[in-house]
Formats: C-alpha cells, structure tokens, sequence
C-alpha cells in the first residue's frame, strides 16, 4: 500500500483531542493500530511499539443514546468511517479522502460533531 500518510502524526491529531472529547461527555476508546507486516489474520494493537509496519491507525468513540463512532485511517490516504449519530436509526458509512495528518484532525472534528453534536476545533497548548 501506498505511503501517503504518516500515522504516527495522525494518531497524534487524536491524541490531542482526547482530552476535550472526555471533557465533554464521551468516551475514547484506545488508539488502534494494525500492522501490515503482521501474519494474517493482522490482530489489532493498542501498544504503537508492537506494530512494525502501521498501515492503518483508529479510534472508537461513544458519546449518550448509544451514539458511536469509528474512525480507521489507512496509510494509503482514506479513511473509513462508521457512525451512528444521537437519536439516529440507522449507521452512517462514508470513506474521505486524507491528504494529510492535519486534515485527518479536520476530518475527527467533522465527525465527532456529526456523531455527538460537539464542534469546535482544539485549542492550541
């Protein structure tokens, strides 16, 4: 697969918004990553150190009336996203294109507005 995105950047996009996603009323799950170089079926990994060669990295979030969203970013520049919204029947799908880690931490805020209604970019440390 094509190298277009680094994700160790991209898991530091998420990383950076933990914090306000738990502020706020939602849970994080753990950073997900999947390892190309792994034998198949490639298990995923919560510890960055186990995965040799990271061709995807992702993130589970549940927020109230068992809204969730999943985000998986893969190395070759798309994502695919899963989400059911607030009050919602049905899962949303969709795989955007990412052309870097800093639209990637758009592309979290976008969806975690969409899932759970909270927006806003985050602050700058």
């Amino acid at each position: 697969m094509e190298r277009i995105i680094d994700l160790d950047q991209a898991a530091a996009q998420i990383v950076a918004r933990r914090q306000r996603w738990t502020a706020g009323g939602l849970v994080a799950g753990p950073v997900t990553w999947r390892d190309e170089a792994a034998a198949w079926p490639q298990p995923l990994e919560e510890d960055r150190s186990r995965v040799e060669d990271p061709d995807s990295v992702g993130i589970r979030i549940a927020g109230p009336a068992d809204a969730e969203l999943s985000v998986v970013l893969f190395r070759g520049g798309w994502a695919d996203v899963e989400f059911l919204a607030d009050l919602a029947d049905e899962v949303v799908s969709e795989a955007p294109q990412v052309t870097s880690p800093n639209v990637f931490g758009e592309l979290l805020d976008d969806y975690v507005f969409r899932a759970f209604g909270r927006s806003g970019p985050v602050s700058a440390a």
